[in-house]
């Protein structure tokens, strides 16, 4: 499938993983302001039409993740921020709060490779992902009560999640920075890599996962986004639902004769 156009972000695909790089460095690769809000859901919508992708990777250009809102457009109460409140709640709906609904939606497992300061709502946005890897160089913050804002883009529903209400609450309510291993101890990265070695790091995930069986992963991504809403037993209902589609599927075949195969070697 061709890739789709992008205006301030890249895209490549290679090895059933795509990478989606936010390539606004000169604003640090704000998310307001510019066009990756477009880009972002651009990207998202076209992987679930996408049977050749297997892993979304997001990473950022430049020396940051992303700094998330504009803050020199705070300023002066303009772009995604002009107007009354009405107004801002209406372009808020239309702007950034379509990458968390699109995010949420993607098929496939997706891997933030935050390779620098993910802040606000770039903070939130590396939590959307399934997978964290973060270079040293990374730090992260949820400061928008120090600009008198809330986490306009769902970050206080995604936060929660990961890392619990506590944790979440301590770190939305102070604003403050913390750092990779910081970020790792609280759970919200997996694995801290040296800056040269973060997009290894983060392909080596990717590629484990891309090697897998494709359908039964998306399959696999949807029970794990359900479980947490679902009772047990409605639940497994869908579990014997996706199974039977499963097991009718060729590739289940073709990964149960090559583990036959392998086994018969040793």
């Amino acid at each position: 499938m061709t890739l789709p156009t992008l205006q301030d972000a890249t895209l490549t695909l290679e090895h059933r993983i795509a990478t989606l790089t936010l390539n606004r460095h000169d604003v640090r690769n704000a998310l307001t302001g510019t066009a990756l809000v477009d880009d972002i859901v651009a990207v998202a919508e076209w992987v679930n039409r996408c049977d050749d992708v297997s892993v979304l990777l997001i990473t950022g250009s430049g020396s940051a993740f992303s700094a998330g809102g504009n803050v020199k457009d705070m300023a002066n109460r303009g772009g995604d921020f002009a107007g009354n409140a009405a107004e801002v709640a209406e372009r808020y709906r239309r702007g950034i709060q379509r990458i968390p609904l699109a995010l949420q939606d993607v098929e496939v497992p997706i891997i933030a490779a935050v390779n620098g300061p993910a802040i606000g709502a770039g903070f939130d946005l590396a939590n959307m992902a399934d997978i964290r890897i973060a270079s040293r160089k990374a730090k992260f913050g949820e400061t928008f009560l120090n600009l008198g804002i809330i986490p306009g883009d769902g970050g206080a529903w995604f936060m929660q999640r990961l890392i619990g209400y506590q944790r979440a609450f301590e770190l939305t309510l102070s604003g403050r920075i913390i750092d990779a291993e910081e970020a790792k101890a609280y759970g919200i990265v997996l694995e801290v890599a040296e800056p040269e070695a973060l997009m290894d790091a983060a392909l080596a995930h990717a590629e484990r996962i891309a090697a897998k069986p494709p359908k039964a992963t998306r399959l696999t991504k949807r029970l794990m986004k359900m479980a947490p809403n679902m009772e047990l037993k409605g639940f497994l209902d869908v579990c014997a639902t996706f199974q039977g589609m499963c097991h009718n599927e060729p590739e289940h075949l073709d990964a149960v004769n090559k583990m036959l195969d392998s086994m018969a070697k040793k």
